[in-house]
């Protein structure tokens, strides 16, 4: 009697252990995820002062600086591939907590109805203050003055660009590697994770960004965003394998410390190769992009696969060891960077337009956009999201 008492308790306190230390690897991940989004926002903001993007971005400003490339296309090569990894994490978390079937109806809920629901808000959201400004704003952007141009002489006017997803274009690959998760469940992957649980650090460091190149060569450099109704394939070979990591990590208990020995050199490396990616791209983006050498496009893509990879995992390993303390900032920030990250275009948009005729310099612009933008996205999600059914839907119910 008494060794069956002692049993249980030793598998509930095994069960508790378990519980907590995945509860533990969530923590720091999620946070990771809060800043990948809020990163976002501020690569959108800057972008308006970008030499690289002049032509293209709407609120383009006369005031500019190649600082704003060279940062933030380094943090455009990461970014995303690390919020990839995270959501693949998550949703073999989802799997294992509540079976493919609660998996699909769960992020149904917090990912595809998002999307149906705000993709067309934020698209009026966009056009509403892009008219308006198309009118008062004196400097105008190429863009703006473009569409201004065409009011004028509508027979001279372009064509008009195909329907985009916007910034919202992340959800909308989600969706498909959700679907991609439920059909490949059917299939037995014990033999290929089996062989990836042996891998060595130096191995994986060295092999796994070669896995990304077939992805990266449809696509031209820089990486522009899949923000298609179509869907792209060199967004599926090159994000969907960051996914699928993330997925096959959340079995891997230690697996990230295998690299805690190598992060400096990583991130070294990966400035290295960035200072030659910079180098090669070129510094005004035109549409469409004019054909590079094979030798020069071989070694952009080469660029664009270790970096990604190798800072990923840099902030992986640096996520884990400062990001692991419960923090009442991070937590908000967590809470609230999906929000945020929703309304922040058509937010940036509206006030960089008020601010393309002050006479300020491109820093104090970019921080005035960026402040504003993410003190309206805060508040209104204290006001209007926390404690409502957007917020339950968001991110589940507040206790």
């Amino acid at each position: 009697m008494n060794s069956t008492v002692e049993s249980r308790l030793s598998e509930t306190s095994a069960a508790q252990s378990s519980e907590q230390e995945l509860q533990q690897r969530l923590h720091y991940l999620d946070n990771l995820r809060a800043l990948a989004m809020i990163a976002g926002v501020f690569f959108h903001a800057a972008l308006a002062y970008s030499p690289m993007l002049n032509t293209y971005w709407l609120s383009a400003d006369t005031q500019q600086s190649p600082l704003v490339d060279i940062v933030g296309f380094f943090m455009h090569l990461f970014r995303m591939p690390l919020f990839f990894l995270i959501a693949g994490f998550f949703a073999a978390y989802l799997v294992a907590k509540r079976g493919m079937k609660g998996f699909i109806g769960n992020r149904a809920k917090r990912v595809l109805l998002p999307f149906v629901i705000f993709m067309p808000l934020c698209l009026w959201a966009v056009v509403a203050p892009l008219l308006a400004a198309v009118h008062t704003v004196e400097n105008k952007s190429p863009v703006l003055l473009m569409i201004a141009n065409a009011f004028v002489n509508p027979a001279e006017a372009p064509p008009q660009p195909p329907p985009t997803t916007m910034h919202l274009w992340f959800l909308y690959v989600l969706v498909f590697l959700y679907f991609l998760t439920w059909a490949l469940s059917y299939l037995d992957w014990t033999a290929v994770r089996g062989k990836f649980s042996t891998i060595k650090p130096l191995v994986f460091i060295a092999v796994v960004p070669l896995l990304l190149l077939p992805g990266l060569f449809l696509v031209s450099s820089p990486l522009p965003a899949p923000d298609s109704f179509l869907p792209q394939l060199w967004a599926f070979g090159f994000f969907g394998l960051f996914f699928a990591a993330g997925y096959w990590m959340f079995q891997q208990d230690h697996f990230l410390e295998q690299f805690s020995a190598y992060w400096v050199y990583l991130l070294l490396g990966s400035i290295a190769l960035y200072a030659v990616y910079f180098q090669l791209i070129p510094k005004k983006i035109i549409i469409p992009a004019p054909t590079v050498e094979l030798t020069t496009t071989v070694v952009l893509k080469l660029c664009e696969a270790f970096v990604a990879v190798w800072m990923t995992l840099v902030c992986l390993v640096l996520g884990k060891r400062f990001l692991n303390t419960p923090s009442r900032s991070m937590r908000f920030m967590a809470d609230s960077s999906y929000w945020i990250y929703i309304i922040h275009v058509p937010l940036l948009f509206a006030i960089q337009y008020q601010l393309m005729d002050l006479q300020w310099g491109w820093i104090e612009k970019f921080v005035a956009s960026l402040g504003i933008t993410l003190a309206i996205g805060a508040v209104s999600y204290l006001l209007l999201v926390r404690w409502t059914p957007i917020g339950w839907m968001l991110n589940g119910k507040k206790k």
